[in-house]
C-alpha cells in the first residue's frame, strides 16, 4: 500500500481473523502506538459507512495491542469487556486511526481507553477491561 500516512508500517499481528478484517498498520507515537486502517469496499455496510464491527474490531485491536507491547516478554491478552460509543461513520477510502491508552494495569487485569478518528473527525470512543494472562 503506497498511500499510507507517514510513519505507518504493516502491523505484525497474529494471522487469522485480523488478516481478513484488516489490513492494519501501526505507528509509534510519543506515548502510545497508533493503529490505522484504510476503509475499503469490504468494510462498508448497507448505509455506505464502515460497518460498526470494523470499528469495534479496530478498538479491540488497539486497546489490547497497547497492553500487549507494554511489557517484555509480551503479555497474552484476553478481552473481558469492551464498551464503544459510535459518534459518526467512516467513509469509503478514509484513513482511520485508533489511539489507545492504559489507565491502570494490575497483575491480572488492565483498564484502557481510547478514541478512533478520521482526520479531525472523532468517530468513536472506547473503554476496555482486559485479562493479563501471565504464567
Amino acid at each position: 500500500m503506497t498511500d499510507l500516512p507517514e510513519g505507518f508500517v504493516p502491523a505484525k499481528f497474529s494471522t487469522g481473523f485480523l488478516d481478513v478484517a484488516g489490513p492494519y498498520f501501526t505507528r509509534k507515537e510519543a506515548d502510545h502506538i497508533a493503529v490505522g486502517i484504510r476503509i475499503g469496499n469490504g468494510h462498508i455496510n448497507g448505509i455506505e459507512v464502515a460497518h460498526g464491527g470494523v470499528l469495534t474490531t479496530l478498538a479491540d485491536v488497539a486497546l489490547s495491542y497497547q497492553l500487549f507491547v507494554s511489557e517484555k516478554p509480551r503479555l497474552p491478552i484476553a478481552t473481558v469487556n469492551l464498551n464503544t460509543n459510535f459518534l459518526i461513520g467512516a467513509k469509503l477510502g478514509e484513513w482511520v486511526v485508533a489511539h489507545a491508552y492504559i489507565d491502570r494495569k494490575g497483575s491480572k487485569t488492565a483498564y484502557c481507553h481510547g478514541r478512533i478518528v478520521a482526520g479531525e473527525r472523532l468517530l468513536m470512543t472506547m473503554t476496555g477491561v482486559f485479562a493479563l494472562l501471565r504464567k
